[in-house]
C-alpha cells in the first residue's frame, strides 16, 4: 500500500529553510552545500512478565548544512527550524571548513552525482505504527508474554518493543530536492527458564527481525509471530537440558537467523571503503582489505557470491536517495568468491577515481555528519539448492546454529567468534539434541572458503540489525542482511562453558 508523506513534516517550511542555507553558502563561496532537515520519532515499549515496566515517544528534529570549501568539508546543525538558524549553520559550516584549510585538513571534494528534482520516496508499508493507539500496542505485547508465561517452561518474559518513523528532506547546490518516509518496527521477546533437576537457566529469545514495514509485521505478515511464539518453551525446555559441546571441528549447517551477523561482520564492515583507506578506525577498526585487492582477492569459496542493495523491498538500510542526494542502487561485493567491490560514499568515490558513488551515505539526524554507512549485504542462495533438511541430512557429523547471540571481532575484522540462540548436534544427517557453550571460530576468509553447500531460494531469509554503531562520535544505522542455510566444513568450535561430551 502507497501512503503519503506524513502531514506534519510536509507542513515544514522545508525549502524555504534550504534556500536560506544554501543561499549563504554560496554567498560564502562554498561548493557542493547540501541541505538536510531530519525528523525521527522513535517509540519504545518495555514489559515484564506481562506487566508495563516504561516507555518512550520521543522525537528529533533539525537541519544541517555540509560542505566543501577548496577541497575541505565543513558541516555544522542546528534544532531550530528557523532561517536564521539555517543561515547560521552554513556560516558556521564554512568556518569549520576554514579552519580546517588552515591545519591541512583536505580530504578530497565529492564527486559529481546525477540531479533528482522535486522527487518523494516512502517506503513499502501497510500500516503507519505510530497510528495505533498505544494501549493496543501495549495490550498486544502483554497478551503475547502472559501466553508465554503459561507455559510451564517458562518463568519469566521480557518483552520490547521498537518503532520507528524516519523523515529526511534534502536539497543542494546542484539541483537536487527529495523527500523521504521510512518505517520500521521491531518486536522482541525473552523468555527464561530454569532445569528443575539441576538448577541451571537460560534464557531464549525470538527470531523474528527488526523489517522495514509497518504495524501489519506483528500480525504475521512478514514473520509467523504464532508460529515462533507457540514453539518458543519447547525450544527453551530443550536448551535446559543441552550437553556441553566437545571442542574440535564440525560441519556446520548455519540457519539464516545466525549468518546474517556472520555477514555483517565479516563482509558488510570489511567493504567499507573508509575503513580500506584507513579513514576509518574508531569502531572496531579498519579492514584486512586494501582498494587494489579488487577484482583479484580471493574472500571465499566459488559458491560465495553476495551483493549490496539500497533498494530491497523491507531492507532496513533501504532508500530512495542517501544523504548525498545519491539515488539508491544495488551492484556486487563478492562473486564466485572473489571480491568485486566497496561501499562508497561521494568522497570515497572520488578517492578511489570512481566516476560516481553507490549511494552509501547516511547519518544517525541532523546533529551528524553523514558518514559511509552499510547497505543491505546478502548472501546469494543457490539457484533451486537444496532444503535446511536435505543440507541437515547431508553432514554425518555436526552442529545445526540457529539465532545469533553474542560475537567478537579483531580490529582489522580477519578473526571473529560468533555464538548461537540454539545449537542443535547433527549426527547421520539427523539432529540429536542441543549443546550448549557452542561458539565457532574462524579467519575471515577461511571460514568463507569452507562454504561448501547453499540453500535453495526457499531457504532465503531477511535479517538485520537496527543499532549498528559506527563512527565517532557513535552514530547508529539500520541494515539487512539476506541469507540462505548454508553449510561450512571443518569449523573450529570451542565450548565456553564447562567441558564435556557432546
Amino acid at each position: 500500500m502507497r501512503h503519503g508523506m506524513d502531514a506534519s513534516f510536509s507542513a515544514l517550511p522545508l525549502r524555504s529553510l534550504a534556500d536560506a542555507a544554501l543561499g549563504r553558502a554560496a554567498e560564502l563561496g562554498a561548493a557542493h552545500a547540501s541541505f538536510r532537515l531530519d525528523r525521527v520519532r522513535t517509540a519504545r515499549l518495555l514489559l515484564r512478565d506481562g506487566v508495563l515496566g516504561g516507555g518512550q515517544d520521543t522525537t528529533d528534529t533539525g537541519l544541517a548544512v555540509r560542505l566543501w570549501q577548496r577541497g575541505v568539508p565543513g558541516f555544522a546543525a542546528a534544532p531550530e527550524l528557523t532561517a536564521s538558524a539555517a543561515a547560521g549553520a552554513a556560516e558556521q559550516a564554512v568556518a569549520a571548513a576554514r579552519a580546517c584549510a588552515a591545519i591541512g585538513g583536505g580530504s578530497g571534494e565529492p564527486v559529481g552525482e546525477p540531479v533528482h528534482r522535486d522527487t518523494t520516496w516512502i517506503s513499502s508499508y501497510r500500516v503507519d505504527p505510530f497510528e495505533v493507539p498505544e494501549q493496543e500496542r501495549i495490550a498486544l505485547m502483554a497478551d503475547r508474554s502472559r501466553r508465554l508465561l503459561a507455559a510451564p517452561e517458562v518463568e519469566h518474559v521480557l518483552a520490547f518493543l521498537t518503532l520507528v518513523r524516519e523523515n529526511k528532506f534534502y536539497a543542494d547546490l546542484a539541483g537536487t530536492v527529495t523527500a523521504q518516509q521510512r518505517i520500521r518496527v521491531h518486536p522482541l521477546f525473552f523468555v527464561q527458564g530454569a532445569d528443575p533437576r539441576g538448577g541451571g537457566t537460560a534464557t531464549l529469545r525470538t527470531l523474528g527481525p527488526p523489517v522495514a514495514r509497518g504495524w501489519e509485521y506483528l500480525g504475521g505478515e512478514g514473520w509467523d509471530w504464532e508460529r515462533e511464539l507457540a514453539e518458543l518453551p519447547a525450544h527453551l525446555a530443550a536448551k535446559l537440558r543441552a550437553r556441553p559441546v566437545r571442542p574440535g571441528r564440525y560441519d556446520l549447517v548455519i540457519d539464516p537467523s545466525n549468518l546474517w551477523l556472520t555477514v555483517h561482520e565479516s563482509v558488510g564492515h570489511t567493504t567499507e571503503m573508509d575503513r580500506a583507506l584507513g579513514h576509518e578506525a574508531s569502531s572496531t577498526g579498519t579492514t584486512f582489505l586494501a582498494p587494489d585487492g579488487l577484482g583479484s582477492h580471493r574472500y571465499g569459496s566459488p559458491l560465495m557470491n553476495v551483493t549490496a542493495d539500497r533498494t530491497a523491498e523491507h531492507g532496513l538500510a533501504t532508500v530512495g536517495f542517501d544523504d548525498e542526494g545519491v539515488a539508491a542502487q544495488s551492484w556486487s561485493l563478492v562473486r564466485d568468491g572473489v571480491l568485486t567491490g566497496f561501499q562508497h560514499d561521494r568522497r570515497t568515490a572520488g578517492l578511489a577515481g570512481l566516476g560516481r558513488s553507490n549511494g552509501c551515505s547516511f547519518a544517525e539526524s541532523a546533529m551528524h555528519v553523514p558518514l559511509p554507512r552499510m547497505p543491505n549485504v546478502g548472501l546469494r542462495p543457490a539457484p533451486g539448492g537444496p532444503s535446511t533438511g536435505d543440507l541437515i541430512a547431508g553432514v554425518e557429523d555436526g552442529i545445526y546454529l540457529v539465532g545469533s547471540d553474542s560475537w567478537s571481532i579483531d580490529m582489522r575484522r580477519q578473526n571473529f567468534q560468533m555464538t548461537a540462540q540454539r545449537c542443535h548436534r547433527i549426527r547421520n544427517g539427523r539432529l540429536d539434541g542441543q549443546l550448549s557453550g557452542v561458539a565457532y571460530q574462524a579467519s575471515t576468509t577461511r571460514f568463507w572458503s569452507a562454504l561448501t553447500a547453499l540453500g535453495g531460494e526457499d531457504t532465503y531469509r531477511l535479517f538485520g540489525a537496527d543499532l549498528c554503531g559506527k563512527g565517532q562520535p557513535m552514530q547508529v544505522a539500520a541494515a539487512s542482511h539476506g541469507c540462505p542455510a548454508a553449510v561450512f566444513e571443518g569449523v573450529e568450535v570451542i565450548d565456553t562453558g564447562a567441558e564435556g561430551l557432546a
